[in-house]
């Protein structure tokens, strides 16, 4: 048979085979608008070129600029969004994991990228989840300058997507935020989680899925649905953590770490030098609802519970002592949540005997955290 009677006559189509092209034109056409939105003077080209074009010149009024660049995903929060059938908020999830890890070192976001594989495109929902990274990107004050969307037929579901995103930011050197900085009588300002964020979602899952409970369920406890409260978005904290730095002065905020997958004491080991360590009462803040309803109804291991879960901190900054009053202050004018979560000082050999005492985590070869006491639900 000749090429030309294969392509007709019964032949196969890429439409046929499970990838509509067409479909992905029209997501194109209806995110265009929330993408163009967080674009600034720097962007060039618009939307739908092969590449993404931010204008680098800006940079030049730096000393010594450095570029720093994150990747992440959403995880299994995907899930309850497709459950739900809302897709408008899981890209403050996509946004606030990626860019709020590069704030930690004090750079500003200034471009991000998105990737969505799907096994189907439904233009519509595509396009929700887009305008949601876009709606994310200008509160993180960041653009939004290029993405992919590729159909999976047959590796994934019709109606099942994930996403990923990446971006870049840019901090003086001298400016870079970090271990380096931080000394002992240093303050630990938490800043107040929107909820689960978007980590654990595995464990939460099972919890639920365990209890037999419905995702429309409305819980007294939360004042709305299981479902609503799951899909809580992530509280991006970018624009807030440079407009503290920018508050603050000069010195006065050494580091920021970004409590993710591992939990709170995880994650700010990982920002303290060798040799100190956070002190952190578990009792200094009281715990939102859902935690304490996922420990209930999982019967899960609070030891366990906050090494997976925020616990209600979604990102803590590390303050010359001098400084902490005005930065819980300033950060309760942005809006947020704010109180002094612990203290540093040196490590003691009797430290490492005692129970509460996290190291040597994600890799890094840092400072500890020692949790103590019990949680306020």
């Amino acid at each position: 048979m000749s090429a030309g009677a294969a392509a007709t006559g019964g032949g196969l189509t890429y439409a046929a085979a499970g990838v509509d092209t067409e479909a992905g034109d029209t997501a194109v056409e209806l995110m265009k608008a929330a993408v163009r939105a967080t674009h600034g003077p720097q962007v060039l080209g618009g939307v739908g070129g092969f590449a993404g074009l931010w204008d680098a010149s800006a940079l030049t009024a730096y000393r010594r600029p450095l570029l720093a660049t994150s990747t992440d995903g959403v995880g299994t929060k995907v899930a309850i969004a497709q459950a739900l059938d809302r897709h408008d908020t899981i890209g403050f999830d996509l946004v606030g994991m990626v860019v709020d890890d590069i704030v930690v070192v004090g750079a500003a976001p200034l471009f991000m990228t998105d990737y969505i594989a799907c096994g189907r495109v439904v233009p519509e929902r595509i396009a929700d989840v887009v305008r949601g990274i876009a709606a994310a990107c200008a509160v993180a004050g960041t653009a939004l300058v290029g993405g992919e969307t590729a159909e999976h037929p047959g590796l994934m579901a019709p109606d099942e997507y994930d996403v990923a995103g990446a971006a870049t930011g840019v901090v003086e050197a001298d400016a870079l935020l970090g271990p380096d900085r931080v000394r002992a009588g240093d303050v630990l300002v938490a800043l107040g989680s929107s909820g689960l964020h978007a980590n654990g979602y595995s464990l939460v899952r099972a919890v639920v899925a365990r209890s037999g409970w419905g995702l429309e369920r409305h819980v007294d406890e939360l004042g709305r649905t299981l479902g609503e409260e799951l899909l809580e978005p992530t509280r991006v904290y970018a624009a807030d953590c440079l407009a503290l730095v920018a508050e603050a002065g000069p010195g006065a905020v050494h580091a920021f770490s970004h409590v993710t997958g591992g939990g709170l004491a995880a994650n700010v080991a990982r920002v303290l030098p060798t040799g100190l360590v956070a002190d952190v009462d578990r009792g200094g803040w009281a715990v939102p609802a859902v935690f304490s309803l996922v420990q209930e109804l999982g019967g899960v291991p609070w030891r366990d519970l906050e090494r997976t879960l925020n616990l209600g901190v979604g990102m803590v900054a590390v303050v010359a002592p001098e400084a902490a009053d005005a930065v819980t202050a300033h950060a309760r004018r942005l809006g947020l949540t704010a109180w002094e979560l612990g203290t540093v000082r040196a490590l003691t050999d009797d430290d490492a005997t005692r129970p509460g005492l996290v190291a040597g985590t994600k890799g890094v070869d840092g400072g500890a955290v020692l949790l103590h006491g019990s949680y306020r639900c």
